[in-house]
């Protein structure tokens, strides 16, 4: 764990004004495996939609971070999981100091299991998977987890 986690992140004016709201948003991010994808401010603050805002990044590393984690609990298990699907939402209000932050990430895992009469054992397994989840335990903002039926 002592190996840095990578991200590089590059943007470039190509407005001709640099005030407020009139340079670009968009940038680019690279990871050290060679992945990469656009970058925007949130369309609501005129951004791109069709690249990822840093707080839809974050609502990702913290569901992807769960997700992982839960295999590994269900693995230990030996509950087998089929598939894992998480439509995930977090949630922005204003601190006391008036700016804004990401206060709540809610995730709303659907697991499918090869035996659904080991369903009784998802909440303690979503449980230990939460205790476990390193993104989840490196932030302030409050994250449930709301299991899909």
């Amino acid at each position: 764990m002592a190996d840095p986690h990578v991200a590089t992140v590059n943007w470039r004016r190509d407005t001709d004004s640099f005030a407020v709201r009139e340079y670009n948003t968009t940038y680019h991010i690279a990871f050290d495996g060679g992945a990469s994808l656009p970058g925007s401010t949130a369309p609501a603050l005129g951004g791109d939609p069709s690249c990822v805002d840093p707080e839809e990044a974050f609502v990702a590393a913290l569901a992807g971070c769960h997700m992982l984690s839960f295999l590994y609990c269900a693995a230990r298990a030996e509950v087998v999981v089929d598939a894992y699907e998480d439509a995930a939402e977090g949630y922005m209000t204003k601190a006391e100091d008036k700016l804004p932050w990401v206060s709540k990430v809610t995730l709303r895992p659907k697991v499918t299991l090869a035996d659904p009469a080991q369903a009784d054992q998802l909440e303690r397994l979503h449980e230990k998977a939460h205790a476990m989840c390193f993104i989840a335990r490196s932030v302030k903002s409050e994250v449930t987890i709301e299991p899909a039926a």
